[in-house]
């Protein structure tokens, strides 16, 4: 990650600390009860995690207890199994070896059968094995930028999650040099083994958010609905993001992918970060961010990035077809104006920025 990348990361992260802030006493859940008055202390842990990833963590206890370090450990042993930034971890050492490797963590096996569901139902959209392209194009742990026509034709050969085998011991490479990348999926993941911690400490009201991927469960200290913003996808000033809209969200998980803020120019051309593993190319079409709600957070990664990859009208059919999982869409018509498109199952719950 660039410095550019940075502050931008930094600057999301902050607005976010505001906007929660601020906007989480504006609005009222219909159906939760308040907490009583005294009984419980609102925590707020905050770190960094992942590289340069902030997590923030807030949760109502009776008990006022810091759960920090075991937040911390568990996060610290979930970048060792799954970092590809780490050549040490269990994914590096998997992509660094032709031999069949052995999963050694709790965590590898379990995003690894994940992943295969999604690629399955998204027709390859969402794929981890795209990290040879992600690479070429400049967008991962390996730089490289403007691949050659041929480049790209001979990556795509270790595209695909056909390409390996896995049981729930081991997993294996059907052809050498693939690659795996979790990285659209593995923040919402993160963010659900955290929220799993907590439940496991009988924490019923809590918000987990780790680089913008969010589960919230319960109330905050007021009884309210959590509040989460929706970034503009257009700065008014570089590395200073505005909110598009707001989302109450209570009792589920929300992630968000762009094009807005991770992208170059080159020749006069845009590329995005967004590769499609079908193709190989950075996408083209209009929609520039896609928000995800589903019951869990690693889902509602992995289809965000799948949605960027689809297009608005694609992912509209596909909607359809998963169960207990909506949307909110930001795209660009004709005439370069941005709209808006929300599934049924979140409308209601997405309000306007407050002034």
């Amino acid at each position: 990650m660039n410095n550019r990348q940075k502050n931008i990361a930094y600057s999301l992260v902050l607005l976010s600390l505001v906007g929660l802030v601020y906007l989480y006493r504006l609005y009222t859940s219909p159906t939760p009860e308040a907490p009583a008055s005294g009984q419980k202390t609102l925590r707020h842990l905050k770190g960094i995690t992942m590289g340069v990833v902030a997590y923030n963590v807030k949760y109502l206890d009776a008990e006022n207890r810091d759960f920090q370090a075991e937040i911390d450990t568990l996060l610290k042993s979930f970048n060792r199994s799954l970092s590809t930034y780490d050549p040490a971890s269990e994914i590096s050492r998997f992509n660094q070896d032709r031999a069949p490797f052995t999963f050694e963590s709790s965590f590898f096996y379990p995003v690894v059968a994940r992943s295969r569901e999604i690629y399955e139902i998204t027709a390859g959209a969402f794929d981890p094995t795209v990290a040879p392209l992600v690479n070429a194009w400049g967008f991962g742990f390996k730089k490289q930028v403007l691949p050659s026509p041929a480049q790209v034709d001979s990556l795509r050969k270790l595209i695909g999650y056909a390409k390996i085998t896995f049981d729930q011991k081991q997993i294996r490479k059907n052809q050498p040099g693939v690659m795996l990348d979790f990285s659209a999926i593995a923040k919402g993941y993160g963010v659900d083994c955290v929220a799993k911690l907590l439940e496991s400490k009988g924490i019923q009201n809590f918000m987990v958010e780790i680089g913008g991927e969010v589960v919230a469960k319960g109330v905050n200290e007021e009884g309210k609905a959590w509040v989460l913003g929706i970034t503009h996808p257009r700065y008014k000033q570089p590395g200073q993001p505005s909110l598009f809209k707001t989302v109450m969200l209570q009792n589920r998980a929300m992630a968000t992918s762009g094009n807005y803020e991770n992208y170059y120019i080159k020749d006069g051309k845009k590329y995005v970060h967004t590769i499609d593993p079908t193709t190989g190319y950075p996408v083209e079409h209009s929609l520039k961010s896609a928000s995800v709600f589903a019951p869990d957070c690693m889902t509602a990664d992995a289809y965000a990035t799948a949605f960027m990859v689809m297009g608005v009208e694609r992912t509209k059919t596909v909607l359809k077809k998963i169960k207990d999982v909506d949307v909110f869409l930001i795209y660009e018509d004709e005439r370069g104006n941005l709209q808006s498109f929300a599934s049924a199952g979140i409308a209601a719950q997405v309000k306007e920025v407050p002034l």
